[in-house]
């Protein structure tokens, strides 16, 4: 159950051994650690990463490579909720941060394309239009298309032109060579300015947490700002050029892109610990529309959800100064992995950005889905089964797709002995 992506063979890097000294320490070796890494190291700053494993091996080699400011039909959501302004930002936000992947794609191989990426809706035609409408109000010109190639009817697709798609781990690789990375180095605690490993300590003057979900819980809330989503992939050998990137509107769609002979068909998502569609209904749905392509590889990803639909990037709370942390992209990680960059650089160096009150971790958390995300952890923190989560002591559920414990209160997941597969638990089980 590997990804496509995960053929390359990225650089290693040594264990840290020993004491050492660095203005920045970032924590957590994917996409999001390294761009912070390199943006920074190219702003004169010196850095150091430690990754607990191997750099990109988890999420990122398990993204589908979508490189794009359209994050489905969000921005007349932002426009009503936050004002013009707001929603102006984040789409400037996102659109540096598609324009700087372009830029660094002319001198790292990664198998970069420029393509239009679209939102469709089967059924509903009228949100997309109020999404068209918003996006010209926010001066940017979006195209609402009538047709697709897609294997079903469509009321339209929403159309966002010169985005991109590439090799995440090519492009790693590519930004890694450059760094001061230390793999296989977990951090064990923070105490102040200095983290604990293994193998020695890391004293840095500021610290970035880029580990996908946060691992103190002493600090933010994150346990309760944030929950975790599964979400399927096949790639399909023989599948149709579909000449762009596609996800729908709707609740339970599909998404498609191409990338050298397959057809990446992704969808059957659900909240990990919860039951959905997976594979099972991806390979169906392949079956009948695609009966001529073949199924080559197949992976599932993990994502973390904000309560607002926006990433936390900035101080990791409002009491740790010099602590810092880039989460929550909603599926939408690699745009958000090098706008969460450039934020970040820019509170370092400058000590202020122009994006950081729409991104804060410590605005309000009085969301509906803090209700929900309360409750789902009461419940599974009373059923009196086992085995429990070693992050806070959830009671997990088997999921039989994956063959792992999954916990349904915030996404951790081991395998069936008990190893640790997604954080935010850092133990393995007994």
């Amino acid at each position: 159950m590997e990804s496509l992506w995960s053929d390359y063979v990225m650089p290693h890097f040594p264990p840290l051994h020993g004491s050492i000294k660095t203005d920045v320490l970032v924590i957590g070796g994917g996409m999001a650690g390294l761009l912070c890494a390199y943006q920074l190291q190219n702003a004169g700053v010196s850095v150091v990463v430690a990754e607990a494993r191997q750099i990109c091996g988890g999420v990122t080699a398990n993204t589908t490579a979508k490189v794009t400011a359209q994050h489905g039909l969000c921005y007349h959501r932002l426009l009503q909720t936050l004002g013009k302004e707001q929603a102006k930002q984040y789409l400037q936000i996102q659109q540096k941060a598609v324009a700087r992947y372009r830029d660094l794609a002319e001198k790292i191989p990664c198998h970069w394309q420029e393509t239009a990426n679209y939102v469709y809706s089967e059924t509903d035609r009228q949100i997309l239009e109020a999404e068209t409408g918003a996006l010209h109000r926010l001066g940017f010109p979006a195209t609402l298309n009538s047709r697709s190639p897609l294997p079903f009817p469509v009321a339209g697709a929403l159309e966002f032109r010169r985005q991109g798609q590439f090799h995440p781990l090519e492009f790693a690789a590519g930004i890694a060579q450059a760094l001061k990375i230390y793999e296989n180095t977990p951090v064990l605690s923070l105490e102040g300015h200095s983290a604990r490993c293994p193998g020695g300590q890391i004293t840095a003057k500021k610290i970035i947490v880029a580990t996908h979900f946060p691992f103190l819980n002493s600090h933010g809330s994150y346990f309760l700002k944030l929950y975790q989503q599964r979400s399927y992939v096949l790639a399909l050998e023989k599948g149709p050029d579909v000449d762009g990137m596609y996800i729908g509107a709707e609740k339970n769609s599909l998404s498609f892109r191409n990338t050298g002979d397959c057809l990446l068909l992704g969808g059957g998502g659900h909240r990990t610990g919860k039951k959905g569609g997976g594979w099972n209904m991806l390979a169906h749905f392949a079956a009948v529309h695609y009966p001529d392509s073949a199924i080559v590889r197949r992976w599932a990803t993990q994502d973390c959800m904000s309560l607002d639909g926006r990433p936390y990037i900035g101080h990791y709370s409002a009491r740790t100064p010099d602590l810092y942390v880039a989460t929550g992209f909603n599926k939408w990680g690699m745009s958000s992995s090098m706008a969460a960059a450039m934020i970040l650089s820019e509170l370092i160096t400058k000590g202020r950005s122009d994006y950081a009150g729409l991104f804060s971790p410590s605005r309000s958390i009085v969301k509906p889905q803090l209700a929900i995300n309360a409750l789902e952890s009461a419940a599974n923190l009373l059923r009196p089964t086992r085995p429990r989560c070693t992050h806070m002591g959830c009671a997990l559920r088997w999921n039989k797709q994956e063959r792992s414990w999954d916990c349904p209160c915030h996404g951790s997941r081991f395998d069936p002995d008990g190893k640790i597969l997604d954080n935010p638990a850092r133990k393995d089980l007994e």
